[in-house]
């Protein structure tokens, strides 16, 4: 959903500010312009002077030395604008590399002398000439940035060509200036006045097309003057002295005469120069109001798409943050709440055929009839459950005010949660029923061994025979492990009664109960079991608990090798300790850390995950927390080998002694912790069994 918002805003966006770099660039280049363009006339007014100068000096040089006091006044205004161009960095550069020798040049000009120094006309006049180049090269209106509107871009081009005509005639101005004082042309004299007056030509040729009617007519009217009809005339006759002729031209009028033309151009040039300048403000006038205006339409375009995607924007969310909330109030409260009402709901009652009295645990019908195990749930009682896991009313409403995909996936939606809870109900009853049938034939399986231990005690109590006896002793003891076996089933189906136990019994009568219980009990040393006495109600519990344990013991450990089974009385914690040690293959460190998770996890879902081969670690977690708040079982390793287990009964679960006038145990040091005393305690009962050995 905010792809699909933000990628328009951000094309919009995009487009606005692309638009508003353009008028951002097109007012940098208008001011820019007219910078370039103020800094371009004070170049041509150095340039004017240097020209000025120029043709002064050649004047001088030809021998026309009324020419002394104009060139000094020229000089001044050079050296004038020399001194204000020191601040511009590329036009000061040109000026110390083509300007540096221009005191040398005054001086030999001035002197007039003979020798190495000696002021030669041509390469004086070389030597402003290239001075100028370089002034009109760096000029910026050669390289100006603004190209984007053509009457601007006209205008410039009309400015470089006018200053390239105006460089023309005053290098034509000079060059004759030399000549006519002479008298004569000299050398190549002739050759660079010919080139001169076509690079006139061909630059004001350029500037008629590209300058506007009234730059036009300002040119045409400089070229009609007076002088510069006087101008034409002068160079005729040096056009005609092509043969070196003497020429009979006064150098001082042609002096003026090309002057007043010049004068007149760099009139038209600075005219050209404040049309550009004019044309950049309007320009940059025109890129500011350009810029407002797409600032404040972007802006307002902005607010009206971020107005509309906040509606579009609401009008989908809405209803889909309806549906998440309503397929996470499935997930996380209707489902679960459904399941555990299922789970929690009171049992069907039992028909009278399944009821465990002995005539119904021994008849084969009712071993084998179908009212004997709980059904699943009816498909009324499903419903019951399910009718309170409806959608609100209130999500209803959302949802039917989005679009019609959306309220098609809310119907979707409603059909998978109403699949999902249909399932879920299904499957939780068939978990339910089979726990009440694993349970109903633990009992069953209960009651048969009962009755069948009832009978061997019978059959032991008459038999004289110590063989037959011996057999019935065997067949007692597979009764008592299918008892245990039997208990262990309704342990983990989470519903049978403890065996019915009301007198206390003493620590080392359960460990003997525990020992019966386990197959090869042969191989259990009982070692020293410090006297206890452990409340009726939990001496089972207590029982199968250490069975387990001690099963557990003899099922991982060699046939040579005894299992250990300790007892003691922690006075500090107020406990007693039971230990089962083992000389076996041991477990590692994981091993023990998933053993104790079972220990502590006594759900249902622990028995679905745990696999069938630790479902005695299961049936020991299920009786530690049937023993209550206190009873813990602890896994240790064996030194030498092997594992230990340790079994932690509170005070609480402890009877008083039956004799009150019995001494206590014998104190013991203080223990800090629960792996301590226990090992404190089997090394205790180890040591007594050393004694009673050698005494």
């Amino acid at each position: 959903m905010a792809v699909v918002i933000t990628v328009p805003i951000c094309l919009l966006l995009a487009v606005a500010g692309l638009a508003v770099y353009g008028r951002a660039e097109a007012l940098g280049d208008a001011r820019t312009t007219r910078a370039e363009v103020g800094l371009s006339l004070r170049v041509q007014a150095l340039v004017h002077q240097l020209q000025r100068e120029r043709g002064l000096t050649n004047g001088l040089l030809g021998g026309e030395e009324s020419f002394r006091t104009p060139l000094a006044a020229t000089r001044k205004r050079v050296d004038t604008a020399l001194r204000g161009m020191r601040p511009e960095r590329a036009v000061e550069d040109v000026v110390q590399r083509h300007l540096r020798r221009l005191a040398a040049v005054r001086s030999a000009a001035d002197s007039a002398t003979v020798g190495p120094d000696t002021a030669d006309r041509t390469a004086t006049l070389a030597f402003y000439t290239t001075a100028v180049d370089a002034l009109n090269a760096v000029d910026p209106v050669t390289e100006t940035a603004t190209s984007a509107d053509r009457q601007l871009r006209d205008s410039l081009t009309a400015l470089r060509e006018l200053a390239a005509a105006k460089e023309s005639v005053a290098l034509e101005r000079g060059l004759l200036n030399g000549v006519f004082a002479d008298g004569a042309f000299h050398g190549r004299e002739y050759l660079s006045f010919t080139e001169v007056r076509a690079t006139r030509v061909a630059a004001l040729a350029r500037f008629r097309q590209v300058a506007t009617a009234p730059q036009r007519a300002a040119l045409k009217s400089a070229f009609g003057t007076k002088g510069a009809q006087r101008a034409t005339a002068y160079e005729n006759q040096a056009e005609r002295a092509a043969d070196g002729s003497a020429l009979s031209a006064d150098a001082g009028t042609w002096w003026d005469a090309m002057t007043a033309l010049v004068d007149d151009l760099y009139d038209v040039q600075r005219s050209v120069g404040d049309d550009v300048r004019d044309r950049a403000d309007r320009l940059s006038h025109d890129a500011e109001l350009g810029l407002a205006a797409y600032l404040v339409a972007g802006t307002l375009m902005a607010a009206l798409v971020a107005g509309l995607a906040a509606f579009a924007s609401r009008s989908l969310t809405r209803p889909l943050r309806a549906l998440a909330e309503a397929a996470h109030d499935v997930a996380r409260h209707r489902l679960p709440a459904t399941v555990a009402r299922i789970q929690q709901s009171p049992p069907s009652p039992p028909s009278p055929q399944s009821a465990s009295s002995p005539q119904s645990a021994s008849s084969p019908q009712s071993a084998s009839s179908p009212q004997s195990a709980s059904s699943p749930q009816s498909p009324q009682d499903q419903g019951e459950y399910l009718a309170s896991a409806e959608v609100p009313d209130s999500t209803e409403a959302e949802l039917s005010g989005g679009t019609a995909e959306i309220a098609a996936v809310a119907a979707s939606l409603r059909q998978v949660e109403h699949t999902a809870l249909h399932l879920a109900a299904q499957q939780a009853g068939l978990r339910r029923s089979t726990t009440e049938s694993l349970a109903n034939l633990g009992r069953r399986n209960q009651n048969l061994v009962r009755r069948q231990l009832s009978l061997i005690t019978r059959l032991e109590r008459q038999e004289l025979d110590p063989d037959a006896l011996a057999e019935l002793f065997e067949l007692d003891h597979l009764a008592t492990r299918m008892r245990r076996n039997a208990e262990s089933l309704l342990v983990l189906a989470g519903q049978n009664p403890p065996r019915p136990t009301a007198a206390p019994a003493d620590s080392l009568e359960v460990v003997q109960s525990a020992v019966a219980e386990v197959e090869q009990y042969q191989r259990v040393l009982i070692a020293t079991v410090e006297p206890v006495r452990v409340r009726g109600h939990a001496v089972a519990d207590v029982a199968h608990l250490l069975a387990e344990l001690i099963e557990n013991g003899l099922n991982f450990s060699p046939p040579t090798e005894p299992v250990e089974v300790h007892g003691w009385y922690d006075t500090e914690d107020d406990t007693y300790c039971f230990a089962v040690v083992d000389h076996g293959i041991g477990m590692s460190d994981a091993d023990k850390e998933r053993a104790g998770a079972r220990f502590s996890d006594s759900g249902e879902e622990a028995l679905l995950a745990a696999p069938t081969r630790f479902l005695g670690h299961l049936v020991v977690g299920r009786l530690a927390h049937r023993l209550g708040e206190g009873a813990r079982v602890h896994l240790f390793d064996t030194t030498g080998g092997g594992l230990s287990a340790l079994l932690v009964l509170p005070g609480r679960l402890l009877a008083p002694a039956q004799n009150s006038t019995a001494p206590p145990p014998p104190a013991r040091p203080a223990v800090s912790s629960l792996l301590n005393g226990f090992r404190a305690g089997v090394a205790r009962a180890e040591a007594r069994s050393t004694q009673g050995v050698s005494s």
